[in-house]
């Protein structure tokens, strides 16, 4: 973001700051390490959903196409930013776990591992600047995201559907 600035300052160059954060949809590599395409992949292979512990920390998830619409809105706005583009609404990873298990896969365990130090405890954005400046607010909800990423990952393991 620093250098974007001062790039921007010393030439006038049109810029825009956005703050992305987690996002999930279709496409996504299967294997990223990310917590949703793990769950998913884990639950259509039959694999036990594997919690970094406590279970407790929570994040939120961005629905792809709410993303790209806040990010078309940024990039056509007048505001330089930075602006938080996310989902707001939090989700504890052991919640989580149990809607992926509840949506795709109710015969499968939950097993929780250990966990790095550094996890954070919370990542939430603060959208209010966005709904302000933009007008945007995500409108899939994670139970309406779930299941269209669940599709296309069922595709791409070759995984029918019971």
């Amino acid at each position: 973001e620093t250098l974007m600035f001062d790039y921007h300052r010393q030439h006038g160059i049109e810029i825009r700051i956005a703050r992305i954060f987690n996002t999930y949809g279709p496409r996504m590599n299967i294997d990223d390490g990310r917590v949703v395409s793990n769950f998913i992949a884990q639950a259509l292979r039959g694999e036990a959903l594997t919690v970094q512990k406590p279970g407790t920390q929570t994040r939120s998830f961005c629905y792809v196409s709410d993303m790209v619409d806040g990010l078309i809105r940024l990039m056509e706005g007048d505001d330089t930013g930075p602006i938080n583009i996310g989902n707001p609404g939090e989700f504890t990873m052991v919640e989580l776990a149990e809607t992926v298990k509840e949506l795709i896969n109710p015969s499968i365990e939950i097993k929780m591992v250990e966990n790095t130090p550094d996890d954070p405890r919370q990542r939430k954005p603060d959208i209010s600047k966005a709904k302000e400046v933009l007008g945007w607010e995500p409108k899939v909800k994670l139970r309406e995201g779930l299941p269209l990423m669940e599709q296309d990952f069922r595709l791409r393991l070759n995984v029918p559907k019971k």
